[in-house]
């Protein structure tokens, strides 16, 4: 009987322990904030909405906003894990859509020459934003905020210029339509799918290639990360060129969708991106985060963003719940990190 009973003790406590592990782990994970701020937006918007939020029009309305916002929100993430930030996304979405409008739909030149173009503005940009992070040692908030205002100084005075006008229309053929500014049923943007494929890639690059390792370690001490012979400089300016193709992919989108473009727009992408990582579970001071939790950060806001239009409330309230939103992820993200850490070390000792 006595050693039964040690036997089923011992195999409570392995039980326990297992438990106890497991639990650890799924504290530790980056999105586990994310995860109750997305059932808890999705429940709250639900209950108060109505059926409406949960039928094809009511999901279309947040995933066409999510799918836009999330392509930008992806580099901007692996950037903050690294420890950087871009800012001038916001110039280089209205930049890039201006480009593709004037060149293929003022100047009718073929829409693969206004796509590449448009993909070229966006590159350059972030190659342009990497090398002076690096060469100057001003940091990232800076820099981009410097080469936002010139880009948005050189679309307006461009686009003036070669047209006489802030903005361009411009009509894509079936095939271009079809492949990046389509409404697949009327409701949902074709866009979407661009997102889940930005989104697989970005997984790829973070979670299992060695490239993801560096933008962690880059993230949580730049100088060890150099000292162990991490292409620290090409890894900065390769991501600030990811941001920036980003941005240019949602600015010949929004082209495409719209038929036009223009000077102004793209502002709203850059705190909307940042709210994104930020409530996906992303550290401000880097070296933590993952892709499922920047997706579901970015789903929250959008649900945040459109759901509020489905109620009976005044559409200013948005961001409020936005603003506590942002404040609730920060703590939130702090918090569970520190749990981990504690719960680790309770478990070793």
């Amino acid at each position: 009987m006595a050693t039964a009973t040690r036997t089923d003790t011992a195999t409570t406590g392995a039980q326990g322990q297992a438990t106890g592990r497991s639990f650890g782990a799924l504290v530790r994970r980056p999105e586990a904030g994310s995860v109750l701020g997305l059932l808890a937006v999705f429940i709250f918007f639900t209950a108060v909405s109505g059926p409406i939020f949960v039928l094809p029009a009511g999901f279309a309305s947040w995933l066409n906003v999510a799918a836009e916002i999330g392509i930008v929100a992806l580099p901007i993430g692996l950037l903050m894990i690294a420890g950087e930030l871009d800012l001038s996304i916001g110039a280089v979405i209205p930049a890039s859509a201006l480009t593709f409008a004037v060149i293929s739909g003022f100047y009718g030149a073929p829409e693969i020459v206004g796509v590449a173009a448009a993909f070229g503005v966006g590159l350059l940009v972030g190659a342009i934003n990497g090398f002076l992070v690096l060469r100057t040692g001003v940091p990232s908030l800076i820099v981009p905020i410097g080469t936002m205002f010139a880009v948005m100084g050189l679309t307006l005075g461009l686009s003036v210029l070669l047209t006489g006008a802030t903005s361009s229309n411009v009509v894509p053929s079936p095939f271009w339509k079809g492949l990046m500014g389509q409404f697949i049923g009327g409701m949902f943007q074709v866009t979407i799918f661009w997102w889940a494929a930005f989104a697989a890639i970005v997984a790829y690059i973070l979670h299992v290639s060695p490239f993801g390792n560096w933008v962690y370690a880059v993230g949580g001490d730049k100088i060890s990360a150099r000292n162990a012979g991490i292409p620290t400089e090409r890894l900065t300016i390769s991501l600030f060129m990811l941001s920036g193709f980003a941005a240019a992919f949602v600015g010949v989108s929004q082209a495409m969708v719209y038929q036009s473009a223009q000077v102004a727009g793209g502002q709203a992408f850059i705190f909307n991106s940042i709210m994104c990582v930020v409530i996906g579970g992303v550290l401000l001071t880097g070296g933590f985060g993952s892709v499922f939790g920047i997706v579901l950060g970015t789903i929250t806001l959008s649900m945040v963003n459109q759901g509020i239009y489905f109620t009976g409330f005044d559409p200013n309230l948005g961001s409020v719940i936005i603003g506590a939103l942002l404040l609730l992820a920060v703590l939130m993200n702090d918090t569970f990190r520190q749990m981990a850490l504690s719960y680790s070390s309770k478990k070793k000792s």
